[in-house]
């Protein structure tokens, strides 16, 4: 028996040969605006509504990345019938862009790099070195979902302790659950009593009504001094102006950060665009990404074999992996 999947576009101009190659041969494969009248399941970030009702057949959409943008959830919400799909093929790089930055804002790495290129060793004599070690320090990471996990095995392996904000598991005043890495998993009502803890935050977080701002002047003000806060994420988690200004006047250590509070549409517009209002580009402890955590040169491959894999479940009449909770978000 068929299956009918349609493609609006695929990301980074792949072309449906190419996913085709991947697929069971009872999947038969269709792409463009115009939605095929069979389709069981659309493959799209940002569905039209006229092409999610074009199917009486359709049943799933497939969001070729993580996350699920904000119109696409809105639109949803008023189609629960339409199961909701997203891949995880970036777990791995996020997570370790996540780490890269971490470890970049810790031992004071963009400064150094930019005295030296100018022929300036003056960092190497500097007392006290802003340099800190991570090594048996504490490493609370918000989200502990694909990347979360990963960023947290990471830390764990690099000698921190580490602790995990996560949905549906233990409260303020209860025992924290401990995965078989070690990492204490905590409930988000346990926030405020782990931040004054932390000497390092990773924002995993996806952007959520229950999420946006969920970082602000009084959270950040909770951190101690030393702390640095890495957010590969989404830039709204966190606060822009409290952010600025706590980095600025020493209240939290430094930052990774490879999220923002405003990008550009496409490459042509690329360049002139700050990343947000405030100058964080003035800060030397503030390490700065362009939202690329999630590239590298094997990952669009990865890309098309996970959106094959999940639709070769459905060929199977296997469960799709990675169904999307649509009113929480995630």
């Amino acid at each position: 028996m068929s299956l009918a999947v349609h493609v609006l576009n695929l990301p980074y101009e792949h072309s449906l040969d190419e996913l085709r190659a991947l697929l069971a041969p009872e999947i038969h494969l269709s792409g463009g605006e115009d939605v095929a009248s069979d389709c069981a399941i659309l493959v799209a970030g940002y569905p039209l509504r006229a092409q999610i009702l074009a199917s009486a057949s359709l049943r799933a959409l497939v969001i070729p990345w993580a996350g699920v943008p904000a119109p696409t959830r809105n639109l949803l919400l008023e189609i629960p019938q339409i199961a909701v799909h997203n891949l995880h093929f970036n777990a791995v790089p996020v997570a370790e862009m996540a780490i890269t930055l971490l470890l970049a804002a810790a031992k004071y790495i963009i400064p150094s790099d930019r005295a030296l290129r100018a022929s300036d060793w003056t960092p190497r004599f500097r007392q006290p070195d802003p340099g800190v070690l991570v090594h048996g320090k504490t490493a609370l990471v918000l989200g502990y979902g694909a990347i979360g996990t990963r960023v947290a095995r990471m830390c764990h392996g690099l000698g921190m302790r580490t602790r995990a904000v996560r949905r549906q598991v233990a409260g303020v005043g209860e025992p924290p659950v401990a995965t078989d890495e070690g990492t204490l998993l905590y409930a988000p009502a346990a926030l405020s009593h782990l931040l004054p803890g932390a000497d390092f935050v990773i924002v995993c977080l996806p952007l959520t009504p229950d999420t946006d701002g969920l970082l602000g002047a009084h959270e950040l003000g909770l951190l101690p001094s030393h702390a640095i806060l890495v957010n590969v994420s989404r830039a709204e988690i966190v606060d822009e102006a409290a952010l600025y200004h706590a980095l600025r006047d020493g209240t939290v250590y430094a930052a990774g950060l490879d999220v923002w509070y405003a990008n550009p549409g496409s490459e042509s517009a690329s360049v002139g665009v700050a990343p947000s209002t405030y100058p964080f580009h003035e800060l030397d402890n503030v390490v700065m990404s362009p939202h690329r955590a999630g590239h590298a040169h094997e990952v669009e491959q990865q890309r098309l074999g996970a959106l094959a894999d999940l639709l070769n479940h459905a060929a199977r009449g296997q469960p799709m992996p990675n169904r999307v909770d649509v009113r929480a978000g995630y």
